[in-house]
């Protein structure tokens, strides 16, 4: 079963071109669609990555937050394995990227770290070109 990714490589994600907001902000917490006591997408992807900056790949993120949001170990190798046999959004549709300013900057092993969009280093990444560069997906059809 060939296996897909949502990992970038040494890889600048610029926040959306209709991202709402000049400065990036934590998403809150919930309620989400799901139930009350489960976190939001944004949420979760915001407390993944913004907590262990560098430690996960994209992957982990993407897997981690869709096992915790059916209440499933996001260790279970084979469930990843069976998530990951089909093609999967990756973070250019996070939330993060679309709404709450975020650009999110791929190392060279695939690991994530969050760059707000007002910082020095955002502009800096932006403009780096030994980087790949791309946005997070707009909300809306241009």
């Amino acid at each position: 079963m060939a296996e897909h990714t949502t990992n970038y490589i040494s890889t600048f994600i610029e926040v959306a071109e209709d991202c709402p907001v000049e400065h990036a902000q934590e998403p809150p917490a919930g309620p989400s669609t799901i139930s009350a006591t489960v976190p939001t997408i944004a949420a979760l992807h915001y407390r993944m990555i913004a907590e262990h900056p560098f430690e996960r790949t994209s992957d982990d993120v993407i897997f981690s937050t869709w096992a915790l949001r059916r209440g499933l170990d996001p260790e279970d190798s084979g469930a990843r394995e069976e998530f990951f046999a089909k093609g999967q959004a990756c973070l250019r549709a996070s939330p993060l990227g679309k709404r709450y300013g975020w650009g999110v900057l791929s190392d060279a092993e695939g690991r994530v770290a969050l760059v707000p969009r007002e910082s020095e280093e955002y502009a800096l990444l932006a403009a780096d070109p030994a980087l790949g560069h791309t946005r997070a997906m707009r909300s809306r059809r241009a």
